[in-house]
């Protein structure tokens, strides 16, 4: 897939790097990336994912765009409130870059639609704001053989990782999964949403914007990969710290 003289221009700062170039942008043009929620994280991840000159974003998402959403949710408008969150993102994305192609599906994911949403992609972003869809995306990408990057935010932390366990380390040892560093999901009601508790909304663009770095170093294949690294930040202090994880032999979906 050439790349034409308008995308030639369009990429150039990404061409004159030494670990993309031309051939990592022509990667990035093939790719097909899903991204699970057009909220705060789904925001900038979809945004630079579209300007990277990912080929195909798909977008999956039920939810329609509020006033309350405006504070983090940096693809839509107050003009957008009331409209379906995946449209809004897709009409974004068309004046962004018309070279990416958009799919979009404004439907929950779960187990009646997940894996078949999820076969057609190469590599997730999962930015959905509950246990039970970040738990679903995990297993069933695992599942399907698919890269998964991950992230979640509250308050004022965040944390972000990278999961391929179909993939091996330079020593020939597979990565871990999701469930070697969250083995099971917590009782409901334990942790407060964002609604009961708050989210500082510029810390969704710190983290959002990791997500989609992380998913274009998959794609091209460059850098120290975040599989088996959980980064933890803290807004409030200005302090990432990285915990490692290892793949436990007897872990089961």
């Amino acid at each position: 897939m050439p790349l034409s003289s308008e995308e030639l221009e369009r990429y150039a700062r990404h061409i004159v790097l030494q670990d993309l170039g031309g051939a990592g942008q022509q990667k990035l043009k093939q790719a097909r990336v899903l991204v699970v929620g057009a909220g705060g994280l789904g925001s900038p991840v979809i945004q630079y994912l579209a300007a990277a000159g990912v080929g195909t974003l798909g977008i999956v998402d039920a939810d329609t765009v509020s006033l309350s959403n405006l504070q983090r949710q940096t693809i839509h408008a107050t003009e957008n409130c009331g409209s379906l969150k995946v449209e809004s993102a897709k009409v974004v994305i068309n004046k962004l870059n018309p070279h990416v192609k958009v799919e979009t599906w404004p439907v929950w994911l779960d187990n009646s639609n997940g894996e078949e949403l999820i076969s057609g992609f190469d590599v997730v972003a999962d930015g959905s704001d509950n246990f039970d869809t970040r738990f679903l995306v995990a297993d069933l990408c695992e599942k399907l053989e698919k890269t998964l990057v991950t992230a979640a935010v509250g308050q004022f932390d965040a944390s972000i990782t990278t999961v391929k366990p179909h993939e091996a380390d330079e020593a020939g040892n597979p990565y871990p999964r999701y469930r070697d560093v969250f083995p099971q999901k917590p009782p409901d009601g334990m942790l407060p949403s964002c609604e009961e508790a708050g989210i500082l909304g510029a810390l969704t663009g710190v983290i959002g914007s990791m997500q989609a770095l992380e998913v274009i170093k998959e794609i091209v294949g460059f850098g120290d990969s975040l599989a088996g690294r959980l980064v933890l930040y803290d807004a409030k202090s200005v302090r990432f710290q990285e915990i490692t994880y290892q793949r436990s032999p007897d872990a089961d979906i």
